[in-house]
């Protein structure tokens, strides 16, 4: 149903290619493997048949991502209640005594505005394709980059047509001027504030790192607390909107980065 109304709302199949790829997902990771044939369909769901011994996951394996899961919902489920009582008594209290400094830090807006990241990703991307084609291969870590700008453009896809519509929280200039700190559901626009786009396009590319390369983790970590605050000081975000966006983008790119270590681990 939610699916259904995205696309009456916004003709396009992009958001349900993506909506139907997590929705997928999803499935693979709480359906038990007895319902699911390892989504198989058609005739291929009744003639499957479970993996043999060689090919069956270890059961290390299996406790590590039960163990993942687990963690990202008790991550999800801190990160709600943080957003909300950020969102409920901190967000407008917060935004109106660091009014003052947005004058100081708005040029950054011009080099560091949602377009400019996004074509330079985009151009990232286009010239390690460039390379590939030409010399017939690229490094390891030219091949990351890649995933993590793809994973990054993505997600920040996905927050933009969905969720900001979806939540329709008007951002802080509008809310300076009056208009109220609440959601409007599927009353939102592409430039609504919840949840911030920088932070996902930027958690985005951090979690596939983070997730491949361990020793980035706190230098990454630390870029994203000062984008954060950087965001909320200059008066472009709520703090709800930062801590929401980093967890989606975080998320979107650690699993990306899983999957990416799953594939290389077949390889070796």
């Amino acid at each position: 149903m939610l699916l259904s109304e995205v696309f009456r709302r916004h003709r396009t199949i992009y958001l349900l290619a993506v909506g139907h790829a997590l929705v997928a997902l999803s499935l693979a990771v709480s359906v038990p493997e007895s319902i699911l044939h390892d989504m198989h369909v058609g005739i291929g769901y009744i003639r499957y048949r479970p993996w043999t011994r060689a090919g069956a996951p270890s059961q290390a394996a299996v406790t590590r991502y039960t163990g993942v899961i687990r963690t990202w919902l008790i991550c999800l489920i801190a990160c709600t209640a943080v957003v909300a009582i950020s969102f409920t008594r901190i967000d407008v209290p917060l935004a109106l005594h660091l009014r003052d400094a947005n004058r100081f830090l708005s040029p950054l807006n011009e080099a560091f505005g949602t377009a400019i990241i996004l074509s330079a990703e985009s151009a990232v991307v286009l010239a390690l394709v460039l390379a590939r084609l030409v010399r017939g291969h690229i490094s390891l870590l030219a091949e990351n980059v890649a995933i993590a700008c793809l994973s990054s453009i993505c997600a920040y896809g996905i927050n933009s047509h969905v969720l900001k519509v979806f939540f329709g929280v008007p951002d802080p200039i509008a809310v300076m001027h009056g208009a109220g700190h609440a959601f409007h559901l599927w009353a939102g626009e592409e430039t609504s504030s919840f949840p911030s786009g920088h932070m996902v396009l930027a958690g985005a590319f951090a979690g596939v790192f983070m997730r491949l390369y361990k020793i980035t983790i706190w230098p990454l970590a630390a870029l994203l607390l000062v984008a954060a605050g950087l965001l909320v000081a200059g008066g472009w975000h709520f703090l709800s909107d930062v801590i929401a966006g980093a967890f989606l983008g975080l998320s979107a790119g650690m699993l990306a980065g899983e999957g990416r270590a799953a594939h290389l681990a077949t390889l070796r």
